[in-house]
């Protein structure tokens, strides 16, 4: 391994697993923290680190005394982060993809452009898709963006690439967010989209991006089969205070 790669040693064998893992089946067996520092050159605290990051995204199961095991890979985020959708099933070790549903630059509805602080009737972006992990539908997802993105937006390749990755590249950064999230029933357009019955609950979740100026960029709904995706919650626990006796 190269002394002259910038990506510290852990890293590297990280990808190289995670590519890895994309051959494998769950109950499968990964090589131990011996045979990684074998194969790659490294010390056992680097192969140790490269394969817990690997645990601690609940792909493979460490069992002491019997090595790593390939677990079936969840669609999960933690719910204080967004990831493009194609980095985080990467980052999970899963094959992304996307089928376009819909591409156009129409006049904002009132609920669009209060979102995107727009007047109503203004140019948007409108991008419909369906986004899948290793052939699976994952979500039906609906982004509504604002016309300064609509050069990088409408000649992105929208199905095998990242849209967040084409704003970049158009210097269209986004940079913080909020969202709502509620459980709904699946509509018939969402069952058949999804591969679910009817009635069936989805996690549905609507954000709004800003960029690094703080304004807003684009206005999302996404919606999930209840079964194959969870947003994970960070949190603390506020310790009750003491009262003072009036």
């Amino acid at each position: 391994m190269s002394h002259a790669s910038r990506t510290p040693y852990y890293q590297s064998i990280e990808l190289a697993l995670r590519a890895r893992l994309r051959t494998m089946r769950p109950g499968d067996r990964l090589p131990s923290d011996t045979e990684v520092c074998r194969e790659f050159g490294v010390s056992r605290m680097t192969a140790r680190n490269a394969m817990q990051r690997l645990a601690e995204d609940g792909l493979v199961r460490r069992v002491p005394g019997l090595g790593s095991f390939v677990v079936e890979p969840p669609s999960h985020r933690y719910a204080d982060r967004l990831l493009a959708f194609s980095h985080e099933m990467k980052h999970q070790g899963r094959v992304p993809s996307s089928r376009l549903l819909a591409r156009e630059i129409r006049p904002a509805t009132v609920a669009e452009a209060s979102a995107l602080e727009l007047r109503p009737g203004e140019p948007v972006v409108l991008v419909r898709r369906l986004r899948l992990a290793d052939g699976v539908p994952i979500a039906a997802e609906t982004a509504v963006l604002t016309r300064r993105t609509s050069d990088a937006i409408m000649a992105a390749d929208l199905e095998s690439g990242s849209m967040h990755d084409a704003l970049a590249r158009a210097g269209l950064h986004l940079r913080r967010g909020n969202a709502t999230i509620t459980a709904e029933a699946a509509t018939p357009d969402d069952a058949r989209l999804l591969e679910v019955a009817e009635g069936e609950a989805l996690l549905v979740e609507r954000r709004i991006i800003t960029d690094v100026h703080g304004r807003p960029l684009e206005a999302t709904e996404s919606r999930y089969p209840g079964g194959r995706y969870a947003l994970d919650v960070r949190f603390e626990v506020e310790e009750e205070r003491a009262q003072v006796p009036a």
